[in-house]
């Protein structure tokens, strides 16, 4: 990381400080929303599949407006957009922590918490990074933000368990209100990479988003990349969601279930640094095979035997570096396919296919446990395409295709 000295008095580091505070509170507050689901269900008297319909709601949000935000972050500036993300989730967090049925909890924890995280999360924090460092240190740097989008569910899944069991479910989402406000500040200083120049890719760039999009959904690399993305996005929401859940079905401490989450927050640092600086030396797309294989092998030796508070702290490490490795990894491959003009689009268009993936897995989740009274087949289902996404993406690596053809290419 010798490199990242020469960083030092560039408008690179306000900017990479802003951006990861931002993406600290917005993906650790997300990430630690499963923690309030059994209360809520309980005090509001609704069911599971209730629940977790606003939180699928929250990823189509996400998904879908992931690409528009990338566009208009092109055309408006990332600072408006940011920032707006920043009230989007403030207001979203407040609705829920008020909610007296299930639409408030759609609308606050579905659609403007959804809305918010496609101005805020890892498809924004990735491109804001990419533009702001030059390529010798792109990938080390984009491993340090992601690195960063992990912070948060270290501080924020106990800070919520605590305040919770002291004062209710209410005060927890109360207080991820009041951490969510340090992202107004911090959207500012991000927003400086407005006025860093955006260099050219080397083909050319798409002379506008309706091209850039049509480019990306031509080539297969990145359709390849795409719909493993979206494996990645169901085994990963369902465990948000549904681990606490699974815990306290299994009889452990409801803590367990916000240590577990810390945990991966915690290793989350750890897997964000390593596949970053990997990414920068091997190939991007193998390194993306090889994690979702050994993600996958990790879900079925945890849930082959009943939890233990060791065993599932020991899931959740491993679990945890095996997390946002994948965020430095797709944000490189996009930028080496697309360049850096259209990246938080293009970029937002595969993060799609992660959002439905991740619909899936926490809706389709609360619907198997509602109709089955446990996780057993979601789990094997999960596995399952995790081992099939992960093997095609790594025999992916193998190059078969050339390059994308870009507008002004000669």
């Amino acid at each position: 990381m010798a490199g990242l000295g020469a960083l030092r008095g560039t408008p690179a580091i306000p900017i990479l400080i802003g951006i990861s505070v931002v993406m600290t509170l917005g993906m650790g507050l997300r990430q630690s929303l499963g923690l309030f689901m059994t209360p809520a269900v309980k005090d509001l008297s609704i069911t599971v599949a209730d629940f977790t319909l606003a939180i699928a709601i929250q990823n189509l949000a996400w998904g879908f407006f992931q690409p528009i935000a990338g566009a208009f972050a092109e055309r408006f500036g990332f600072r408006r957009v940011l920032t707006a993300g920043a009230a989007f989730y403030i207001a979203g967090l407040a609705l829920l922590a008020g909610a007296s049925g299930v639409m408030e909890i759609i609308i606050g924890a579905g659609l403007l918490v959804g809305s918010a995280l496609a101005c805020t999360a890892a498809g924004m924090g990735m491109a804001v990074a990419s533009r702001a460092v030059p390529n010798a240190v792109r990938s080390t740097v984009l491993g340090i933000v992601s690195a960063a989008g992990s912070l948060g569910a270290l501080i924020s899944a106990p800070l919520g368990q605590l305040v919770a069991d002291g004062w209710g479910w209410r005060a927890g989402v109360a207080a991820f209100v009041v951490l969510a406000l340090a992202m107004l500040p911090a959207a500012r200083f991000a927003g400086r990479v407005d006025t860093v120049p955006v260099p050219p890719s080397p083909g050319g760039d798409a002379g506008n988003a309706r091209e850039a999009a049509r480019m990306a959904l031509r080539h297969p690399p990145f359709l390849i990349m795409s719909g493993a993305y979206f494996i990645c996005g169901l085994q990963l929401v369902f465990l948000t969601t549904h681990l606490p859940s699974y815990l306290t079905l299994c009889g452990m401490d409801p803590m367990l279930g916000a240590k577990a989450l810390a945990v991966i927050g915690g290793f989350n640092i750890a897997g964000s640094l390593f596949f970053g600086w990997a990414g920068g030396r091997w190939s991007k797309p193998a390194l993306l095979g090889g994690l979702y294989i050994c993600r996958s092998i990790v879900l079925a030796w945890y849930f082959a035997t009943p939890p233990t508070p060791e065993s599932t702290l020991l899931f959740a490490a491993l679990m945890g570096f095996l997390w946002l490795g994948v965020g430095p990894l797709v944000a490189g491959m996009t930028a080496e396919m697309f360049g850096l003009r259209w990246q938080a689009m293009v970029q937002g268009l595969a993060f799609t296919s992660h959002q439905v993936g991740s619909t899936l897995g926490a809706f389709g989740g609360g619907l198997l446990f509602d109709a089955h009274g446990d996780y057993v087949l979601a789990v094997k289902l999960g596995i399952g395409m995790g081992l099939v996404a992960g093997t095609i993406q790594l025999l992916a690596a193998v190059p078969k295709w050339p390059g994308p053809r870009l507008a002004g290419a000669g």
